[in-house]
């Protein structure tokens, strides 16, 4: 009775399972798209049919099939498959899963396979326990992450692991996606025969933005929510098509690169004083549904990298405006966001703050330096410049060794250009 309860449970959450976990191909036969990385000859294709998965690292934006390809490599693989969240598995589940690991690997000599989703979010602590056990080979790692990873990931993890960057899917890829949920409902024991117009068709693939879960899950929805004619068919019109799929699913650009490319380009035209470049990128980047924080973040770092001493009130500008986004939210804060994008695209522009990268390499290279004795702390022969007329006198601040050493390299903008000019002149004086 209670095996037969389990089956039970097991098959009513099998049949509200959403279309697109019920419709995920099992094989790559019936895997559509990233044909870059899974052609006839290709090395992730040959891995995963032979049973040869080493350390990989998936990225791509959501619905490209990174969870189908884990899911067609457990169905391939001898491997016991073990699957985590980074961020709900905890250091001592993880290190669990690698004891078990090793304990089947010594007694049945059958290996592991750890996947682990949203990697991008694991924490150093964690990343310390499973690194050990991929270097002796205890388990084999696959990591699933929408960030880029060379940006997002742990570099540890990264430089162990061959990474395959999944794509949104084409055009073609999506037509036959529809075609797949139209042949399911054909299928079913209750069979619905489904039809669209080509207006309905154009817009469901142009508004997935390549993404097969937003596709299947909109269209499952006008199915399911259309009443059959008379005929017994369910017709979806582009009226239809439209209020299933809502809003344009972004994806930050057609080759579906990641948000660090926008991010990019919006950092770039506000380097390059394009106040209407940059509320393009502002205004993608909205739509795709970024975090305003990390806008923000951004922002503060251009104030310094890209304005910096050209104008100092930049970072105070948008510091002030990302306090008040804080305090106002949405829709209203989008005026602060605006406000600092356009302040620090519009800014004379000066990058004179990456001196102090200079400065850490002349650390670096140099070890014979000592503090000057006139700048030691309780020196008697330290000359104080607030005893001089201009509060400036006379006086070597380097070590000997680096006397004359130019360090600083001022731009000739803004409020920088007439401090650099007063300060020369001062000491020709």
């Amino acid at each position: 009775m209670h095996s037969e309860n389990l089956f039970t449970n097991y098959s009513q959450i099998e049949n509200n399972a959403p279309l697109a976990d019920k419709l995920r191909p099992k094989n790559l036969d019936d895997f559509f798209g990233q044909q870059p990385i899974l052609n006839e000859n290709s090395l992730l294709r040959s891995a995963i049919l032979n049973d040869k998965i080493s350390n990989f690292i998936f990225s791509g934006p959501p619905g490209v099939g990174k969870t189908t390809l884990i899911e067609i490599i457990s169905f391939n693989t001898r491997s016991k498959l073990i699957k985590l969240n980074a961020v709900l598995t905890s250091v001592k589940e993880l290190r669990n899963e690698i004891a078990n690991a090793k304990d089947r690997l010594i007694n049945s000599k059958r290996k592991t396979i750890l996947f682990i989703d949203e990697v991008h979010r694991f924490t150093s602590v964690q990343q310390d326990a499973l690194l050990p056990s991929i270097e002796n080979g205890t388990i084999t790692f696959i990591g699933a992450t929408t960030e880029n990873p060379f940006f997002a990931v742990n570099k540890a993890l990264v430089s162990r692991s061959r990474i395959f960057t999944l794509l949104p899917l084409t055009e073609n890829d999506l037509q036959k996606i529809i075609q797949k949920v139209i042949t399911h409902y054909l299928k079913l024991k209750d069979s619905k025969k489904v039809y669209l117009t080509k207006d309905a068709i154009n817009h469901l693939i142009k508004f997935s933005g390549g993404d097969a879960r937003t596709l299947i899950n909109a269209l499952e929805m006008a199915i399911e929510t259309t009443a059959e004619n008379d005929s017994k068919e369910i017709n979806i019109n582009l009226s239809i098509a439209e209020d299933a799929i809502q809003k344009k699913n972004i994806v930050y650009d057609k080759n579906g690169q990641n948000h660090y490319d926008v991010i990019s380009a919006f950092i770039k035209s506000i380097r390059g004083s394009d106040p209407d470049a940059t509320l393009f990128w502002l205004a993608n980047m909205l739509e795709a549904g970024e975090d305003p924080n990390f806008i923000f973040i951004r922002l503060l770092i251009s104030a310094s990298e890209d304005i910096g001493m050209a104008d100092p009130n930049a970072i105070v500008v948008v510091q002030s405006c990302c306090d008040a986004f804080d305090r106002v939210g949405f829709p209203e804060g989008l005026y602060f966001l605006t406000q600092a994008s356009l302040y620090l695209s519009m800014s004379p522009k000066s990058n004179s703050a990456k001196s102090i990268f200079k400065a850490i390499e002349k650390i670096k290279l140099t070890n014979d330096f000592d503090v000057p004795p006139h700048l030691r702390n309780n020196s008697n022969s330290y000359v104080n410049p607030h005893n001089y007329p201009g509060n400036w006198v006379a006086q070597e601040y380097l070590p000997k060794s680096l006397s004359g050493i130019k360090i600083w390299e001022p731009n000739n903008n803004g409020w920088e250009k007439i401090k650099y000019e007063e300060m020369l002149r001062r000491k020709e004086n």
